[in-house]
């Protein structure tokens, strides 16, 4: 199948077409896997260079992210949920704050990369987010928070997985407009980024 066509048609945001594609590939016989790598989820990583380097914004990556997800709605019965994940996700807004777009970024790219990424939602206890990061079996926490009030909470998350005897066993990031690389280092969190596509640049390296 012509994957150039495909690719073009994700950053466009063109369901319509994008759906019609993959079937049609699906219908002549083309690997499923392939359509997904090599057509979706390249489309969505160019969506995110561009994003990172100020060509496209946020308007662009949603509806991209829109027509990814329906390309990949009509691969799932053929590959299943779980193909081509490098690893799975529990992400968050933490307690307390309600802001979501960011995190719905993050877990855009995240996806868009490859990432089996489990939302938990806005203003999520630590409790949860431990009960899903063992659920999961989860290998990264991403943990986001907005406001100066909020951020000191991504610390509690840390220390409640420290004190489930789980801390060891998941990558913690964080992000969010006021947090920074020093109060990263100072929670003894593992990732900090600026961005989204930054985050699943950086969720990919703590796992390398």
């Amino acid at each position: 199948m012509d994957f150039q066509t495909l690719i073009d048609a994700v950053k466009k945001g063109d369901v319509a077409v994008v759906t019609t594609l993959v079937e049609q590939g699906l219908a002549e016989g083309a690997d499923p896997q392939l359509i997904l790598d090599d057509g979706l989820l390249k489309a969505m990583n160019e969506v995110g260079v561009r994003f990172k380097n100020n060509e496209v914004f946020v308007p662009e990556v949603l509806i991209a992210a829109r027509a990814l997800n329906a390309g990949t709605a009509v691969l799932k019965e053929k590959i299943g949920d779980n193909a081509s994940k490098i690893g799975k996700v529990v992400i968050a807004t933490v307690s307390g704050d309600l802001h979501d777009i960011g995190k719905n970024l993050v877990k855009m790219m995240m996806e868009s990369v490859g990432f089996n990424v489990i939302d938990l939602g806005v203003d999520v206890t630590a409790d949860k987010i431990v009960e899903a990061v063992k659920t999961n079996e989860a290998d990264i926490v991403a943990l986001s928070a907005l406001l100066t009030t909020t951020m000191a909470y991504q610390r509690t998350v840390v220390d409640a997985l420290k004190e489930a005897g789980i801390r060891d066993k998941v990558k913690v990031m964080i992000g969010g407009a006021p947090t920074t690389q020093a109060f990263c280092d100072d929670i003894g969190a593992d990732g900090y980024t600026a961005d989204a596509p930054s985050a699943a640049d950086k969720a990919r390296e703590l796992l390398a």
